[in-house]
This record gives C-alpha cells, sequence and structure tokens, in this order.
C-alpha cells in the first residue's frame, strides 16, 4: 500500500509549474507574477504636492501662526499634470493641487486649512516643516529598483502599483484549466429527477467550487456513465482544453473498473492504493500526449478530503505559488474514538480556540463515517498517524486548517 506522502510526492512531481505567459493587467489578477518586475523610472518621477495647498519656501513662513500670520503673494495656480511650474521668489508662493509638481525652489506644501485660500495673496496662519506635504523624486521607487518580486500573488494593490509603472502587461503562471469528469451510472445533475438507485453529482460542483477558489478555471463535464466508449469520448475531447484533468468515481474493481480499462490505451497512468481514510484507490499519471489526469474515488466526502491532501497543493503548485499547503494548528481532541491501522485518518473537525489560549477540536459526526454532513460543518481536518490506533479524549493532533 502506498503511503499518503509518497502519493503526493508522485502527484507534484507531474504537476510543476504552468510555463510563464505574458498578460494584459486585466488578467493578470489572481495569477502569480513569474519574474522580477522592475521600475523602469523613479516613481514619482519629480517631487509632486500631497495635498491641495500652497508651495512655499520654508524662510518665507517660519514662525507663522495664528498671532503672527504670513501673507504671501500668488504667482500663479499649478494643477496635476503641468511640466513647467513657475520658478519662486522670496515672499511669492503657487497655489497648487494635489499631485501636481513642486516648483524647485519651494520646499513645503502649506495644506488650504492652514491660509484663507487666497487668490492673489494668501494669508497663511500655520508653518510647516522642510519636505512636509511633498512627495519626493523616487520616494516610492528608484529607477532601476525591484517594484514586485517573482511569486507575488496579483490584486488590486499589486495592479495599482504595475499601472503606476506604466506597465500594461505582465508575465504570470496562468490559471491551471482543470476539466472535473465525475463517472458513474448513478449520477444524475442536481435539479433533475433522480430515480432509485441514483444519487446527485455532488463532486463534480464541489470540485468546481474548490479549484475555482484555489485560483483555477473550471471546465465540469455533466456526468459519464460507466460505459468505457462514452468515458474515452469525454476525455479525447477535453484534451485539447485541459491542464489537468480530474476523474470521481469509475474506480470500482470488477465489472464497473471503467477508468483503468479507458486510460490504459490512452496514456500512463498508475493506480494504486494509498494508506488514507476515507478514501482508498487513486491514480496519477499522464492521458493524451502530455495531460496530467488525478483520478479520485467516487464517494463525495472522500473525494473532498483527497482534493485537500492531494489536488489543492499541486494546483497552487502549477499555478507558481510558493506556499501550497493549508495551515495547521496542533488542538486538543474533545473526544476518543478508534483509528484504523496501517492508514492516516483525515477527521473532520469543529476547530476554536486561539494561538495564545490553545485549540480544541471536536469531530462532527462519526470520526469513521462518511457524512457530508460533517464536511459542511467542519471547518479543518484532524490528521491521525498511521501507527495510531486509539485517539484519547485531550490527545494534540495536528488538524488542516480550511478555514481562516
Amino acid at each position: 500500500m502506498k503511503a499518503v506522502s509518497e502519493h503526493l510526492a508522485a502527484v507534484l512531481e507531474l504537476l510543476r509549474p504552468l510555463p510563464p505567459l505574458d498578460v494584459v493587467l486585466h488578467d493578470a489578477v489572481g495569477c502569480v507574477l513569474a519574474t522580477d518586475v522592475s521600475a523602469a523610472a523613479d516613481l514619482p518621477r519629480r517631487d509632486l504636492a500631497a495635498l491641495d495647498g500652497y508651495a512655499v519656501r520654508f524662510a518665507d513662513i517660519d514662525g507663522a501662526g495664528p498671532d503672527r500670520p504670513v501673507v504671501l503673494r500668488v504667482l500663479e495656480e499649478i494643477r496635476a499634470g503641468q511640466t513647467d511650474p513657475t520658478r519662486l521668489v522670496a515672499h511669492t508662493c503657487v497655489r497648487i493641487a494635489s499631485g501636481a509638481p513642486v516648483p524647485a525652489e519651494a520646499d513645503c506644501v502649506v495644506p488650504l486649512e492652514a491660509t484663507d485660500s487666497g487668490s492673489a495673496s494668501v494669508t497663511i496662519t500655520a508653518t510647516s516643516a522642510v519636505g512636509e506635504n511633498i512627495r519626493r523624486t523616487g520616494e516610492d521607487l528608484h529607477d532601476g529598483e525591484i517594484a514586485l518580486a517573482s511569486g507575488v500573488r496579483i490584486g488590486a494593490r499589486q495592479i495599482a502599483l504595475l499601472a503606476a509603472l506604466g506597465r500594461s502587461r505582465v508575465p504570470v503562471h496562468p490559471r491551471p484549466r482543470v476539466v472535473l469528469i465525475s463517472v458513474g451510472d448513478e449520477l444524475v445533475e442536481p435539479g433533475r429527477k433522480a430515480a432509485d438507485g441514483q444519487v446527485f453529482d455532488a463532486n463534480g460542483h464541489a470540485l468546481a467550487t474548490a479549484v475555482q477558489d484555489a485560483g483555477g478555471t473550471t471546465f465540469r463535464v455533466a456526468a459519464v456513465p460507466d460505459e468505457r466508449g462514452a468515458l474515452r469520448e469525454t476525455l479525447e475531447d477535453q484534451l485539447v482544453r485541459a491542464d489537468l484533468i480530474i476523474t470521481t468515481g469509475g474506480l470500482s474493481y470488477g465489472a464497473n473498473d471503467t477508468v483503468k480499462e479507458v486510460l490504459s490505451p490512452l496514456g500512463t497512468v498508475r493506480f494504486d492504493n494509498v494508506a488514507i481514510t476515507p478514501g482508498r484507490q487513486f491514480g496519477v499519471g499522464v492521458v493524451g500526449e502530455d495531460t496530467p489526469i488525478l483520478c479520485l474515488p467516487g464517494d463525495p466526502v472522500s473525494a473532498q478530503v483527497a482534493y485537500e491532501v492531494f489536488v489543492r497543493p499541486a494546483l497552487l503548485a502549477m499555478a507558481g505559488h510558493v506556499e501550497i499547503y493549508r495551515p495547521t494548528v496542533s488542538a486538543q481532541m474533545a473526544t476518543a474514538w478508534e483509528s484504523p491501522q496501517g492508514r492516516r485518518q483525515f477527521v473532520p473537525v469543529a476547530l476554536v480556540g486561539s494561538p495564545d489560549q490553545g485549540y480544541l477540536a471536536t469531530p462532527v459526526g462519526p470520526p469513521g463515517g462518511l457524512l457530508l454532513t460533517a464536511m459542511a460543518r467542519a471547518n479543518a481536518l484532524a490528521v491521525v498517524a498511521e501507527d495510531t490506533t486509539t485517539v484519547d479524549a485531550g490527545t494534540d493532533l495536528h488538524c488542516l486548517v480550511l478555514e481562516s
């Protein structure tokens, strides 16, 4: 039986980071930067006013206050985007808008609220320190300085910086395109009527959501019956748009061993019993020329646990992330239970507590059960080692945190 760590290593070895792709800023959101981005010029390119007010020489307003107002002549009004502001001489100033270039002779900006807002002349009733309310040339970045390092996930804040640097495109690791195929005669799409013996396809919808949460792009295929021709045709049709194919179900021993029989002539996929519970048999390999495929159990709880343990880290690695694992905390178990010998058990738990006070975890439903309600209500998975058969109340276990 294959160890959990061995199977995870095989999955990570197969699913390497996708090659960088140069994309427009809008398409870069949520992706990981593939190379360092450096500033092509100082940011800002010159001294700018940080607020609306008056650009002055400190020497002309030194000591100004309510009881000692200073009156200066206003030479002009400078707006953002102006390129050639008036030169200041003694006892003069310019009215200036936020973001406008500061005259070279000015060494501070007095806020409007510290003045009478005059136009020909202005009365100033408070002093400002040298350099106050001025954004200096290169204050954000100097020419050639790294603005964003490779490996950064791009969000709105990073887009603002890239746009301010004049970048319209950036190289990123693209979102993995993941095709999801649920296999089974018994599966029916939610919203339709289920006949006796049929169940609704929970896996397709659950994994589509999980993949999207991890930053992937999903293509969910309608449930495929345990019929070799239908599955073969579906797989061949999906190869063109998939960076990864995930199947659930169709791994039963015997007559309904559909996935193994179909994949055998289409690619190279290894199937192993893995020492994990819930779940048992898994497949990993390639189909077609070089499209990776992961085969998961059909039980919805087993499929969700398998996604968290094996698939999610690999998806994040494909997308170029450095941190690919869920956070873990050590928690005290609230109840006792028996765990299978030789298999690593993942138990849905309700985790409460804090780093200062410690954590307490309570199993949601029977620890060995396959209850969707337990997965839906849990916020963590308690991990029981392969050589542990009895978990006592008060035992400390590592818990995989599903929600932050």
